[in-house]
């Protein structure tokens, strides 16, 4: 019996109905092993690697790469081994019926929804030839004359490999194979990729086009796989010749200012409505306090040291939060359409700028976390982040969100909340501000300038402001985020 099975359209999360096929990484007709990447699958939220978690064949593609959305549970293609015809194919797709609930994948794994019905029974295999007696005087073992005589091999031709020139159960073997045409044309091979390097088979390609050795590359992937991001990222931009310099005096002339139309991708529009209907129908009402920052910037030098890390003013920010809104937690909140939901820990999403837009991956718990371990957790939904790897479960939930600006040069600014929280914290840049000291005199210190965003319909102002004012202290005497 042939070995058929469908690859269906997984489902993320519970909130998952559909996704799209992004990209296929193994032709209709190609064997591919276990750990190999299938597809790109994108969702609203992420676009996920899809690993075949066996040894098949993609037999048949059902639906190419394009912008069409399908359903959970749909059927994409059909797995098969080798030996499976064309009808058989032909018949498990008019018979497959897709199940009601697809079956939930993990991110990056190639889980596919089991078929409501059975297939149907392959057409019985041709009856094999009678075996051909073969009459000869040259010497040969007893099995390799069975063999040839099962499967009519002319053993004339054959070159015996044993003592004397027997023809050995090997060479009839070897006569058997299938004579392999020199390719004369068509792509050039891929080189091998040593084996200390672990890379996807598109990185392997573009890698071969680029000539880029895969060896001085570092992985973003699971397990530090090598991806189509990570090869992109070392090509260097061919640098357009200058143009010449006009003559002077001469008369300027405008050319057509023609836009380049960049439809929004599927996260994007999912942002843009998020954060439009967060700003229409959530009362905002903003909060400001700077802090003081010469200790925990001088603190974070000698604790990295320490520490041996390489921990972030935002990482030391992330646990001051989750630490004041264990204090606050009328401010660690979700907002349902009726009702509050408050929570004993904090669970902090952190703003990162994808290539794909903006997302909110999420510091689970970070209020019982180190510093070490929060500065770990955040370097990798970051770097997951802008590999566009985020999975479900990565942004799924969050009570409190942080959105830093400050290392780009921005002073101070409004953020807008990302529901069902409650609140966020808007962080800009370390400035040098001018300070009467006790003796009266002038000094210099450094400040934070910090914007709390609030939902008016679950957090009041007193509540807020005594978020903020904890906020500042646990700043203001970072040696109190080790406690």
């Amino acid at each position: 019996m042939a070995d058929i099975r469908p690859f269906c359209m997984p489902k993320w999360g519970i909130e998952m109905t559909e996704g799209t096929i992004a990209e296929w990484m193994v032709q209709e007709g190609q064997a591919f092993t276990r750990g190999q990447v299938i597809c790109l699958i994108e969702t609203d939220k992420i676009t996920n690697e899809v690993e075949a978690e066996y040894d098949a064949v993609l037999k048949r593609v059902l639906v190419p790469a394009s912008d069409q959305p399908q359903p959970v549970g749909a059927l994409l293609g059909v797995f098969t081994d080798a030996a499976t015809t064309d009808a058989e194919v032909e018949a498990f797709i008019a018979a497959f019926k897709p199940a009601e609930t697809a079956v939930a994948a993990k991110a990056g794994s190639a889980e596919t929804a089991p078929a409501a019905a059975a297939a149907p029974e392959p057409a019985p295999a041709a009856a094999a030839p009678a075996p051909k007696k073969i009459v000869t005087n040259r010497p040969i073992s007893p099995e390799a004359l069975k063999l040839a005589e099962a499967n009519g091999v002319d053993i004339e031709p054959i070159q015996g490999s044993g003592r004397g020139g027997r023809i050995t159960y090997q060479d009839v073997v070897q006569a058997m194979r299938p004579e392999r045409a020199l390719a004369l044309g068509g792509p050039a091979e891929l080189p091998q990729v040593p084996q200390a390097v672990y890379a996807s088979p598109l990185a392997a390609r573009l890698a071969a086009q680029y000539g880029i050795d895969l060896s001085s590359l570092k992985g973003t992937g699971p397990r530090g796989r090598i991806s189509k991001a990570d090869v992109l990222g070392a090509v260097k931009p061919a640098v357009p010749e200058a143009a010449p310099a006009p003559a002077f005096g001469a008369p300027f002339v405008a050319v057509a200012n023609t836009p380049v139309v960049q439809p929004f991708d599927k996260v994007r529009k999912v942002v843009a409505r998020r954060l439009t209907e967060a700003k229409q129908t959530i009362p905002h009402f903003y909060l400001r306090v700077s802090a003081r920052v010469d200790e925990l910037v001088q603190l974070r030098k000698t604790a990295n040291v320490v520490m041996g890390t390489k921990a972030s003013i935002n990482d030391y920010l992330v646990k001051a939060v989750a630490m004041a809104l264990v204090r606050h937690p009328d401010v660690n909140v979700q907002v349902a359409a009726d009702a509050v939901h408050s929570f004993p820990h904090a669970d902090v999403a952190i703003a990162v700028a994808s290539p794909k837009g903006l997302v909110t991956p999420i510091v689970r718990q970070a209020d019982q976390m180190h510093i070490a371990q929060i500065a770990a957790t955040t370097r990798a939904l970051i770097d997951k982040a802008q590999a566009g790897r985020l999975s479900f479960e990565d942004m799924d939930g969050g009570t409190f969100s942080i959105s830093n600006l400050g290392m780009f040069g921005i002073g101070e600014f409004d953020a807008i909340i990302n529901p069902p929280q409650g609140a966020i914290l808007a962080v800009g840049g370390i400035g040098r501000v001018a300070v009467e000291t006790a003796d009266g005199d002038i000094a210099f210190e450094g400040q934070i300038k910090l914007s709390l965003s609030v939902d008016h319909r679950a957090i009041d102002g007193a509540a807020g402001a005594a978020f903020l004012q904890t906020l500042k202290a646990l700043i203001e005497t970072p040696e109190s985020l080790f406690a």
